[in-house]
C-alpha cells in the first residue's frame, strides 16, 4: 500500500508511541492528585505543554489541551462571541467545516457572520477583509492554510487589519501546524487551533492557543483542569504523545518540508503530461506536501476507488466530508467549474514517501484516468 492522504491523518510516529507507552499502565495516576505517581503524570503533562508552546512560539501557560481541531475551533469561536458585546464575526467561504458549521450555528443565534471569498489562486485578499471589518466585529477567523488546496494565507497582514479594528484574530492551523513555521507572537495571532494527528500524534488530542490576557468561558463545565479552562481528567498518554510529536516536528520541519516539496513537484511534473489536468490553487505559498488536481471528464470518487484497488490511498478532499458526492465547497469558492471540481483529487505526501512511490502514483493515476475516460460516453479517449 502507498499512503498519500497525510492531510486526512498521519501514522503515529514510532518515537511518539514509545513515549506514550508508560502512561497507559505504568504512570497511570490522575495528574490532579497529590501523591508522587500523580506528580510524575503532571510533570509529563507540563513537559508536553512546553513542547506544544515551542512549536508555535507561545508561552506554556497559553496552551490548553483539547480533543483536537473541532473542539478548539468551536471553543474559540463560541468563547469570543459569548464574552463580547460585539456581534460581528468574519470568516471565509473555504474554511474547514469545523469552523463553517459553527459560524452557521452562531448566525442562527443572532451573530452577524460575513464570509470572505478567496481569489482563484486560493488566497484571501487583505483588502477584502479591510472592506468588510467594522466596529461591531468581535472576531475574525481565517484558516492558516487550506486543508484541501494547501494555500497558505497572509496571516500577519490579516491579523494587523483585525487588530486595527479592535477585534480578535483566530486561525485554524490544523492543516499547517507541524508542516511550516508558525510564530503566534510575530504574526499577531490571538487564538490558534491545532490537532495532533496531522503530524504524528494520536487521534483525539490537540490544543488551543489562547493569548495571555484573553479569557474564554469554558466550553463545558466540571472540574478545575487546565487552569479551570477545560474540565475533565486529562488524557495524559495522548498529551505526552502530542508533546513528543511537536518536538519532532519542530526539529525535522525544514528537512521534511524540503523532501515533501521535492516529491510533490516531481509528481506534478508527471501529472502535467495527462491531458486536461488542472492544478487547483497556486503552487507558490502552498503547503509542501499538498497537491490538488482536477481531471476533466471523470468523477473524483471513482478515481479514488480505482486507485484504492491499485493499492494507493488518496482522497477527493477533506476526510470529514467523505461520502458526499457534491463538488467541494473549497473548489467552488475559488471559482472552479463544477465538472472540474467533481473530478478533483487531493494527494498529500509525508516524509516517509519515496521517489519510487511517487513514480508509481503517477503511472497508476495516469492509467486510471485514461481507463475512466474511456468509459465515459461521448468523451474523447486519450
Amino acid at each position: 500500500m502507498i499512503y498519500a492522504d497525510h492531510a486526512a491523518t498521519t501514522p503515529v510516529l514510532p518515537e511518539v508511541f514509545e513515549k506514550m507507552r508508560p502512561y497507559f499502565s505504568g504512570i497511570y495516576a490522575n495528574p490532579s492528585a497529590m501523591y508522587r505517581p500523580a506528580r510524575e503524570a503532571k510533570s509529563a503533562l507540563e513537559a508536553a505543554r512546553e513542547e506544544a508552546a515551542k512549536l508555535i512560539g507561545a508561552e506554556p501557560e497559553e496552551i490548553c489541551f483539547t480533543s483536537g481541531g473541532t473542539e478548539s475551533d468551536t471553543w474559540a469561536l463560541r468563547g469570543v462571541l459569548k464574552r463580547s458585546s460585539n456581534r460581528g464575526l468574519i470568516t471565509t467561504a473555504f474554511e474547514h467545516h469545523a469552523v463553517l458549521n459553527t459560524t452557521q450555528a452562531l448566525g442562527r443565534e443572532g451573530v452577524r457572520v460575513s464570509y470572505l471569498s478567496p481569489d482563484p489562486n486560493g488566497f484571501i485578499s487583505p483588502d477584502s477583509l479591510q472592506n468588510e471589518i467594522g466596529a461591531d466585529t468581535a472576531l475574525v477567523s481565517i484558516l492558516y492554510a487550506n486543508n484541501e488546496i494547501g494555500t497558505v494565507q497572509p496571516i500577519r497582514t490579516l491579523a494587523q487589519i483585525t487588530h486595527r479594528s479592535g477585534a480578535l484574530f483566530h486561525t485554524d492551523a490544523v492543516a499547517a501546524a507541524g508542516q511550516i513555521p508558525i510564530s503566534v507572537k510575530e504574526e499577531g495571532i490571538d487564538l490558534l487551533s491545532v490537532s495532533g494527528h496531522k503530524f504524528g500524534a494520536p487521534k483525539g488530542v490537540g490544543f488551543l492557543y489562547v493569548k495571555k490576557g484573553i479569557s474564554l468561558p469554558p466550553l463545558f463545565l466540571g472540574g478545575l483542569q487546565e487552569r479551570s479552562r477545560r474540565a475533565g481528567t486529562e488524557n495524559v498518554a495522548a498529551i505526552v504523545g502530542l508533546g513528543e510529536a511537536c518536538r519532532i516536528a519542530r526539529e525535522r520541519m525544514k528537512e521534511n518540508a524540503e523532501k515533501t516539496r521535492s516529491l510533490r513537484d516531481r509528481l506534478l511534473s508527471k501529472l502535467r503530461e495527462v491531458p486536461k489536468m488542472k492544478l487547483n490553487g497556486a503552487l507558490e505559498n502552498r503547503l509542501p506536501g499538498n497537491l490538488n488536481v482536477s481531471f476533466s471528464g471523470i468523477e473524483g470518487e471513482s478515481l479514488v476507488l480505482l486507485m484504492d484497488v491499485r493499492g494507493i490511498c488518496l482522497s477527493t478532499g477533506s476526510a470529514c466530508t467523505s461520502g458526499f458526492t457534491q463538488a467541494s465547497h473549497v473548489l467552488r469558492a475559488i471559482g472552479c467549474e463544477d465538472e472540474l471540481a467533481k473530478g478533483a483529487i487531493r494527494i498529500t505526501l509525508g516524509a516517509e514517501n519515496t521517489e519510487a512511490e511517487i513514480d508509481t502514483i503517477a503511472a497508476e493515476l495516469t492509467a486510471a484516468v485514461h481507463s475512466l475516460r474511456a468509459l465515459t460516453p461521448g468523451y474523447e479517449t486519450f
